[in-house]
């Protein structure tokens, strides 16, 4: 028996956590199970913890009014200390690029227990964009022992900071696998309002803004453009989930209030906001989960940022990346609204981020690592998902480094 501690602390780490954790439950025979919420966000990791019928064995209820990130790291280190102390686990897995997942590594380092990164090696290499996550990554990466990089461009990243190839796994992102658990085609909505807006069976476009580095002038860039797309299509609904930070909802408020097809809303909880995702037609965001999660719909996704750590759904063409110029955001959603063929360009490309086997593959590498077992591992290859079907297709002896 090998016992794992897996760290979460934020809805969209503990989303991609979730079916891990799920597998988890389902190896009782090899694993013992500890699960640590760390609660950086309240409200917003209840809601997901509820979907996906999760009750950590730790939780750590660290989010205090007006918290700082100097605050979130010290409060998060010293509890996750007493645990480790007390647990021991044989290994840490953490994920993604919050101030958990670099706090957690780094404790798990700090009592020698081997870590493992969800969603390894994204890169912007703009230290200052995503603030702070980029430095989050690239911290984690330093202490992590097993890199499960979801794709290959995230692979590559990590081979070119020289971390050793025999310690990368390219698994697919988990977050298409959490999908098979949320979205239905017949889902009814919590608020009526939403059921309403469904029901007047115009198509939708979602929009999606929240990030530090577009507050202020780039966020009223981009608002202005999205009023303009209300007002040039007015068969368009135009649903906007407008996130609490006062600052987004001054913006919104100002430039895109009582405009009759856009409906400035209230944040969505998970559930709600990936089946409204699926119905949608176009999506415009700075959200990163956003970018990998639309693709699975066959929803052309429009980034409302300068940079993406996500080249590779640029590069398959599920994405394109627009800034915050007025003029851009307008043009290019004006286009796919108008020219049918640039649209299913678009909504047929291939997914890069998923098959829905993430989770398993991420399972079966770390059995081979305690040497439960030595099966080989197929990595995830987006032109190759019909070959996989529902089993996993698993390459030749694997190898690690392990220092502790």
């Amino acid at each position: 028996m090998k016992k794992i501690a897996v760290i979460f602390g934020t809805r969209p780490d503990t989303i991609k956590m979730a079916p891990i954790i799920k597998e988890l439950e389902h190896q009782t025979e090899h694993f013992n199970l500890i699960t640590i919420a760390t609660a950086q966000h309240r409200q917003m990791l209840d809601q997901v913890l509820d979907v996906f019928k999760i009750k950590p064995d730790y939780d750590l209820n660290i989010m205090k009014p007006l918290q700082t990130l100097a605050t979130i790291t010290k409060n998060t280190i010293e509890e996750l200390d007493i645990i480790f102390e007390k647990e021991k686990p044989d290994l840490v897995l953490v994920q993604g690029d919050t101030t958990t997942t670099f706090v957690g590594s780094l404790a798990a380092f700090y009592r020698q227990i081997p870590v493992g990164h969800i969603e390894a090696g994204l890169r912007t290499n703009d230290k200052s964009n995503p603030f702070p996550e980029e430095i989050n990554r690239r911290l984690t990466s330093t202490i992590t022992d097993l890199h499960f990089a979801p794709t290959q461009t995230a692979k590559e990243a990590l081979l070119a900071e020289n971390v050793n190839p025999k310690n990368i796994f390219v698994t697919g992102n988990t977050v298409i696998d959490a999908l098979s658990y949320s979205v239905k085609k017949d889902y009814v909505f919590s608020s009526d309002t939403l059921n309403k807006i469904i029901d007047q069976d115009k198509k939708i476009i979602l929009v999606t803004m929240h990030r530090r580095e577009n507050l202020g002038e780039p966020m009223k860039s981009a608002c202005h453009a999205i009023k303009n797309l209300a007002l040039s299509y007015k068969d368009y609904n135009i649903i906007f989930p407008v996130h609490l930070n006062p600052k987004v909802q001054d913006v919104a408020q100002s430039i895109l209030g009582n405009i009759p097809n856009i409906f400035l809303i209230e944040p969505l909880d998970y559930l709600d906001f990936v089946n409204l995702m699926s119905k949608s037609y176009l999506i415009l965001t700075d959200s990163g989960g956003v970018q990998e999660e639309g693709p699975h719909f066959g929803i052309p996704i429009l980034v409302l940022r300068e940079v993406t750590e996500r080249p590779e759904a640029v590069e398959y063409g599920t994405v394109k990346l627009v800034g915050l110029d007025e003029h851009n955001i307008f043009t290019t959603a004006d286009n796919l609204l108008n020219n049918e063929d640039e649209y299913i360009k678009m909504a047929s490309a291939v997914n890069p981020y998923g098959d829905g086997l993430s989770s398993k593959r991420t399972i079966q590498i770390i059995k081979n690592y305690f040497q439960i077992s030595n099966n080989p591992i197929i990595e995830f290859n987006p032109l190759a998902i019909n070959e996989i079907s529902d089993h996993i297709v698993l390459t030749e002896n694997l190898e690690y480094e392990n220092n502790f």
